[in-house]
This record gives C-alpha cells, sequence and structure tokens, in this order.
C-alpha cells in the first residue's frame, strides 16, 4: 500500500509522494514530466513494488500536490533539491526513473555530483526533436484562463494527444485539474515555469551535465522511447550515444510520448529487466 508523505526541500517548498515497498530495499524515484503528476506513474508503481523495490513517486514542484514556488524557483537546477529531498532521507542504493522533465533533471543531477545506482529516461535525450518540443510548449502555455467544463477540457487533451482514445468518461483528468473560485477548471501546474530559464542558458548546463553522465560509465544508463514520439528520435538517439556511449536503448512499440500511459505493461518490463541487471532488489 502506497502511504502519502511529505518532503521538504532544501529552499522550504513542501513536495508530495507516495511511498510503498519494503523498507530497507534498493530505492526508485519516479519524476514525472512536465505538466503530468504523480498519478501518471500509478502502473510502474504497483509494478515496482511487487518486484521489490522501495518506491518514492514524487509531485513535481509546481505540481499536483506539491507546493507552487512563490520565488519561481522552478530551473532545472532547483528541481536536484527536490531530488536531494527524498535521495537524502532513503540512502543508498537508488535508481532515478524520469520522464521527460523528469530524465532531464536525472541527467544534470548525475552532472552536479548525485550518484545513482542505475538511470532510465523515459523518452528523453538532451537533443530533443524541436517540433515535438514546441508541441509540448504550445499546450502547456494553452488555456491559462481555464476551462468552462471538465467535457472542454478533455478535447484540449484530444487534440494534443490524438494517438491515445478520447476516453468515454473524462472524470479521470480531474487528478490535474484545479476548480477555483470563479467556477473554472484550471491545470494543476504553475503557469510561470516556462518563464524561469532561458533556452541557452538550458542547454549549456544540460550539455555539461551530459558529458559528465558519459564519463560515469559506472552508472548504468537507459533510455525507453515511445517508438511514435515526437520527442525522441533515431538520430536524437544516436547522438546520445556519442556522448554517453554506455547507454542502452529500449523502444516500446505503438507508444508515443507518454510511454508508461501508452504501453503500461511493456514499459514496466523494460524497467524491472534493467534494474534487475544493474540494482536488483
Amino acid at each position: 500500500m502506497a502511504i502519502r508523505t511529505e518532503f521538504e526541500s532544501s529552499d522550504g517548498l513542501t513536495l508530495v509522494g507516495d511511498v510503498g515497498g519494503p523498507e530497507g530495499a534498493p530505492l526508485v524515484l519516479l519524476m514525472h514530466g512536465g505538466g503530468q503528476t504523480r498519478h501518471s506513474w500509478s502502473g510502474a508503481m504497483k509494478a515496482l513494488v511487487a518486484a521489490g523495490y522501495q518506491v518514492v513517486n514524487l509531485d513535481a514542484r509546481g505540481h499536483g500536490e506539491s507546493d507552487w514556488s512563490s520565488a519561481k524557483a522552478y530551473s532545472i537546477h532547483d528541481r536536484i533539491k527536490d531530488v536531494h529531498a527524498v535521495t537524502d532521507r532513503f540512502g543508498k542504493p537508488f535508481a532515478l526513473v524520469g520522464a521527460s522533465m523528469g530524465g532531464l533533471t536525472s541527467i544534470h543531477a548525475v552532472g552536479q555530483g548525485l550518484e545513482p545506482s542505475a538511470v532510465i529516461l523515459v523518452d528523453i535525450v538532451p537533443d530533443m526533436e524541436p517540433a515535438g518540443v514546441s508541441r509540448i510548449v504550445n499546450f502547456m502555455n494553452a488555456n491559462h484562463d481555464g476551462f468552462a467544463s471538465l467535457e472542454a477540457a478533455a478535447d484540449a487533451v484530444a487534440a494534443y494527444y490524438p494517438e491515445r482514445p478520447r476516453p468515454k468518461d473524462p472524470s479521470g483528468l480531474m487528478k490535474n485539474l484545479r476548480l477555483r473560485e470563479d467556477g473554472r477548471l484550471y491545470w494543476h501546474w504553475d503557469p510561470v515555469m516556462f518563464d524561469i530559464e532561458s533556452p541557452a542558458q538550458f542547454r549549456g548546463q544540460l550539455a555539461h551535465s551530459t558529458e559528465k553522465l558519459g564519463k560515469r560509465s559506472d552508472i548504468p544508463v537507459l533510455v525507453v522511447r515511445g517508438k511514435l514520439s515526437d520527442i525522441v528520435s533515431d538520430n536524437s538517439i544516436a547522438s546520445f550515444r556519442e556522448k554517453v556511449p554506455h547507454v542502452e536503448a529500449v523502444d516500446v512499440r505503438e507508444a508515443g510520448h507518454m510511454v508508461a500511459g501508452d504501453k503500461n505493461d511493456a514499459f514496466n518490463a523494460a524497467v524491472i529487466e534493467f534494474l534487475t541487471r544493474n540494482m536488483p532488489a
């Protein structure tokens, strides 16, 4: 059974996560992508706990139940504080599993000296496809005035992600929405996040951390790519492999950028197989 748990980051933000699995077992920290919440990992968390791992499934700062930062502290460097808030409490060994934003945070954390036993990047590499990135950013920057109904929010998601069938009952979307006093529904994330870090500054930090990761052949790295993804291509995998030669890559067929949600069983199998070899429970 997962237990709702609060963690305090070094800058005072309260982060909310679910903790499950046997105490003292190797830890797996699940970090979702931008615009998601910890609920996107529900199936993966159950599978990892069943495989014998202790799991922390965390809402990122500015997302879900975790605090928004009044200081607008949303840079990739700020997010490393949240990784430490978890890993410093549980100790070693631990693995980082990060989707999109969570994956880039994982790379940068290693670049800043964190020493996980394994890193799993979910449909993300440093050299992302610009068109896919633009599509995500445009979606998250839209609808700042909220939605009049749950159906309207579901329509926006269906237009953004046409590969996934539109649910007949959109009530599950309420995990990602907040009802405000004006009676409208708003996404759960802090809309100022995209105004924090310039692209040049972000790319420079990430390139430096990727170079450091490439020198850490003792830290196993896996990329789990959705074969239908518009974020990670064959070329971007090849570019990443030039910088991090020891990386492994697995394609999940019939999955897009939201790999774990599209094909959860195949995703879980790839992750657990990799962890069993590199950080056995």
